[in-house]
């Protein structure tokens, strides 16, 4: 499965050392809906990033990734410090150019 550059960027950082690069894969306007909660801008967004990694020391393999109206629709076995885990979990990005523009994260 071939996932583009920003997404790959997305499922393969490590925090906290990947923080700028996993920063980078973000446009400046993006913005994130996970939890209930919308983070905007790369920075925002990085500390997201960072405190779920911290919080729930997870993991997410994707298993399919297709396109649907304008997005790129990954399915991934997300797997750490949470009940339920391992789960399957739906991320529906959109890209613009090389950027991730919006990502939600659903069940």
């Amino acid at each position: 499965m071939t996932l583009p550059a920003p997404i790959q960027t997305y499922f393969t950082a490590e925090a906290p050392q990947d923080g700028a690069r996993f920063a980078a894969a973000f446009a400046p306007d993006a913005i994130v809906h996970d939890e209930a909660r919308d983070h905007c801008g790369p920075a925002e967004i990085a500390a997201w990033w960072t405190a779920a990694k911290a919080k729930y020391r997870h993991c997410a393999e994707p298993l399919e990734v297709i396109e649907a109206g304008g997005k790129t629709v990954v399915r991934a076995r997300v797997s750490g410090d949470f009940p339920g885990s391992p789960a399957v979990l739906t991320f529906t990005f959109g890209l613009s150019g090389d950027r991730i523009t919006d990502l939600r994260v659903g069940g």
